[in-house]
């Protein structure tokens, strides 16, 4: 699966992952070394004084796009709020929002300088893609990830306002129905994600879906949701 995007990092097989998920340590974050590890369902996800350390979980966490799911009374409130929902326009400054998020039981962050600069790099590849929410001109929550083929891996997103997020989640959801994704990969679980929908699958389920995902056109370039 990892043949389209060749890397000097050789990666292991994602079935030799530890109980936490934890595959292998080392390389570097090139663009070509990212696309490789998505390719094969693998991740980068560390802290300060760690070594690169890339992640295969079992069981994977997944949205399907069709399967997104919010309460009556949540809908109401994301009709009553009215945001604005854009793509790409802002990339840095989203991966920044998530950054800077404060978020139960975690301190600081793994969205770490040398995570940003890759991002961003592959942000000016075309892989990798932002969903910026707006209400009434200010920029009040988003999400990033990376779109390869028929899959989006959602990597973070941030909300400065009550449902802003799941404003952006929504349009993801609708973007991937017009698409004909196979999933929005969401790594681990979350209660918040298990209550719109989001279902844990086995690895085996989960690579398989991906190896069906990658024989899809990658919508790689800038997005517009207009």
């Amino acid at each position: 699966m990892s043949g389209e995007f060749p890397s000097a990092f050789l990666f292991p097989d994602p079935a030799l992952a530890d109980r936490e998920g934890l595959l292998c340590f080392g390389g570097d974050l090139e663009p070509s070394t990212l696309l490789a590890a998505y390719s094969q369902g693998i991740f980068p996800w560390f802290n300060v004084g760690d070594p690169i350390l890339w992640w295969s979980p079992h069981p994977r966490f997944l949205l399907f796009p069709s399967e997104l799911h919010f309460s009556r009374r949540t809908q109401k409130r994301l009709e009553q709020c009215a945001f604005e929902v854009r793509a790409d326009e802002r990339f840095k400054e989203v991966i920044g929002g998530c950054q800077k998020a404060v978020r139960t039981n975690q301190e600081g962050t793994w969205i770490l300088p040398k995570i940003v600069k890759a991002y961003e790099r592959l942000f000016e590849e075309g892989y990798a893609h932002s969903l910026e929410v707006y209400k009434e001109g200010e920029l009040v929550g988003g999400l990033y990830g990376v779109s390869l083929g028929a899959a989006f891996f959602g990597e973070s997103m941030f909300s400065r306002q009550d449902h802003a997020s799941k404003a952006a989640i929504r349009e993801l959801c609708r973007l991937g129905v017009e698409r004909g994704w196979k999933m929005i990969d969401c790594q681990i679980h979350s209660e918040h994600l298990e209550r719109w929908g989001a279902r844990a699958v086995d690895r085996e389920r989960f690579l398989a879906l991906l190896k069906e995902a990658l024989k899809e056109k990658t919508w790689r370039g800038r997005w517009s949701l207009n």
